[in-house]
């Protein structure tokens, strides 16, 4: 029988029992539990980087979580922008959930196949967009087949259902809001990315980009916040990871990116931290690292 209460390692050695939320982050074991739910609706949010040869919806396709939509986070943004899978206008995003069967009083849990990586964002839009009933599976797919639960390739039986939606403008930032929290330092400006990408040894996977990072801003690079099989760190431990970087917790929070993916995973750590005032940059590098006259910074400082 699986541990319905996994322990999970902490800082300085320290263990915690694993909490499901409902609202934040649920282990496989949650949802393997609640499955039938005629109320829960899953979505796979699969998503590479350009570098990437992999085909998301292609792999949905062939195999996926019993019950299971797919989130293309590339078709539900909006296409007018230049940068890529910017937040969609608040009627398309309606449009396109309503299409797939959810709204109001639904359980939405969302997971990817790399464990914790593209769901966040799914997560972070939808607490955007006023829907806060919506979690991250932990460890995502890959977890979920190395403990040989039910995968299908059947499509989920859809009905349209109505859903309200309240945004939370104060959940993002543009890069004006960004420029002048660099300048101010009244936000902790948070960049998820490699470390060699912030530090800007490494040449940016999106063609035309500079390196380096927005200045004052500071490195966690989001598989740091998450353990070797792809679950998240328990909440002293994540606590531990932003500290250690230098990361004022006191202080308002901006996560960034290279183009605004990674940094939910920031977000969702946060949340599970019990900090509550963090935000967004939509644009992130994709944006920041497009325009010369933007101050940049290099090395870690």
């Amino acid at each position: 029988m699986p541990d319905l209460f996994p322990r999970r390692q902490g800082a300085h050695g320290m263990t915690e029992t694993f909490k499901d939320d409902p609202k934040t982050l649920v282990s496989t074991e949650w949802l393997a539990a609640h499955l039938k739910d005629a109320d829960l609706r899953i979505f796979d949010a699969s998503w590479f980087l350009p570098t990437v040869d992999r085909d998301p919806k292609a792999e949905f396709d062939k195999e996926h979580i019993p019950g299971a939509r797919f989130f293309d986070i590339d078709e539900i943004a909006d296409l007018r922008s230049d940068l890529p899978h910017m937040v969609p206008p608040v009627e398309k995003f309606m449009s396109r959930v309503r299409a797939m069967g959810v709204g109001d009083g639904h359980q939405i849990v969302v997971y990817d196949s790399s464990g914790l990586f593209s769901a966040a964002r799914v997560w972070w839009m939808f607490r955007l967009f006023g829907q806060f009933n919506i979690a991250v599976l932990d460890g995502g797919l890959p977890k979920w087949k190395a403990e040989g639960r039910p995968l299908t390739d059947a499509p989920a039986t859809i009905r349209d259902r109505h859903m309200m939606v309240d945004v939370q403008h104060h959940m993002i930032k543009d890069v004006t809001q960004v420029a002048r929290a660099s300048k101010l330092r009244d936000h902790e400006i948070i960049d998820a990315r490699a470390a060699p990408r912030f530090r800007g040894e490494a040449v940016e996977p999106r063609a035309g980009l500079r390196s380096g990072h927005i200045p004052g801003a500071k490195n966690v690079p989001f598989n740091s916040l998450l353990n070797a099989d792809g679950t998240m760190k328990p909440a002293a431990e994540l606590r531990h990871v932003f500290e250690t970087a230098g990361v004022d917790l006191s202080k308002p929070a901006i996560t960034s990116c290279g183009s605004g993916v990674t940094a939910a995973v920031l977000c969702l750590a946060l949340e599970r931290t019990g900090k509550t005032d963090h935000s967004l940059y939509d644009g992130s590098w994709s944006e920041w690292g497009m325009y010369a006259d933007l101050p940049l910074a290099t090395g870690d400082a």
